[in-house]
């Protein structure tokens, strides 16, 4: 087992109705804040309805910058960025997946910085200060409601390049399974397939002695082997929901990392695939991990025998 420190400082909040403490949670935060989401489904599900009428009976004011796509833009950020700066707005509650979640992250560090947030992405430039990001998931699948990651898309050469520091980690995670219910099966399968990306970047290392994290992980995927067949045949069943979006956030919030070194080559390979060819993260990982698997499978082939058996339930041919 490897050294490690571990941090994870984003405060959960999991359950049904959960969504109606967001003016409470900000409050201690700001009273002025930006509100930040992708297109219309939070109009069309009732949700954006519920947010405000909680900001509102907070006392907080707020502006909106929807428009945010899969493979989050570069040019939104900046839109997000001025906004902020103009208006004065402080913090940054964004409302979606790990694509709205990784622009307001990019936002929140780019207001306080007097040269372009693009450079803490290309490592020309490492942030000091940001301001504080909360969330209010919808689709579990990033892991970016209590990760240190944000990814971005620079569309002047479709760059998609990451951040990591721990100072990307949203102050709160609003999390209710139910705000899940209306996914389509693509989405959540897409979902399912970058949580257990997720898993399997760190589950393959070449770290010896780290039996307690390989159990973590097993269990994890075994766990999404189990209820992402029933989420997607009932979309409407809680108890799945609630295990796929928890394990969302287990497996990116570096618990799964404590002790071993993770590989990501896979993520790597498939943010250029994404950039270029703007598919979604989990499909270009559904195609790009099998290929990782078959080209490394001969350089650690007892942990390929481990998984097998462990998380798929092959019998080992003594």
């Amino acid at each position: 087992m490897e050294d490690f420190e571990f941090l994870s400082s984003t405060k959960i909040i999991f359950g049904r109705g959960v969504q109606n403490r967001v003016g409470k949670e900000i409050k201690s935060y700001s009273s002025k804040i930006l509100l930040h989401y992708g297109g219309g489904s939070i109009k069309k599900s009732g949700l954006y309805e519920q947010l405000t009428d909680s900001l509102k009976a907070a006392g907080i004011d707020y502006l909106e910058l929807s428009g945010v796509q899969p493979n989050p833009r570069l040019s939104l950020v900046h839109e997000g960025i001025e906004i902020c700066r103009k208006q004065k707005l402080d913090f940054i509650l964004a409302v979606g997946g790990g694509s709205v979640i990784d622009s307001a992250k990019a936002i929140a560090l780019g207001v306080p910085y007097q040269g372009d947030v693009w450079d803490f992405y290309a490592s020309k430039a490492v942030p000091k200060e940001n301001l504080p990001v909360g969330v209010v998931l919808t689709i579990p699948a990033a892991g970016s409601e209590a990760s240190k990651s944000s990814v971005i898309t620079n569309e002047d050469g479709w760059y998609k390049w990451g951040l990591n520091i721990e100072m990307n980690r949203p102050r709160f995670a609003i999390m209710n399974p139910e705000l899940t219910f209306t996914l389509p099966s693509y989405q959540t399968a897409c979902g399912a397939v970058d949580i257990m990306a997720h898993i399997m970047e760190r589950y393959f290392t070449n770290v010896s002695h780290v039996d307690l994290t390989d159990r973590l992980c097993e269990g994890a995927l075994k766990t999404m082997i189990k209820t992402t067949p029933i989420a997607l045949n009932n979309p409407e069943n809680y108890d799945a929901r609630a295990e796929m979006m928890w394990t969302s956030t287990l497996a990116h919030n570096d618990l799964l990392s404590t002790g071993r070194i993770g590989d990501w080559a896979s993520h790597m390979i498939e943010q250029e695939l994404s950039a270029v060819y703007d598919v979604a993260h989990g499909a270009g990982l559904a195609v790009i991990f099998p290929a990782w698997m078959k080209y490394t499978l001969h350089r650690n082939l007892e942990r390929f025998i481990q998984f097998a058996v462990r998380v798929w339930d092959v019998e080992y041919d003594f």
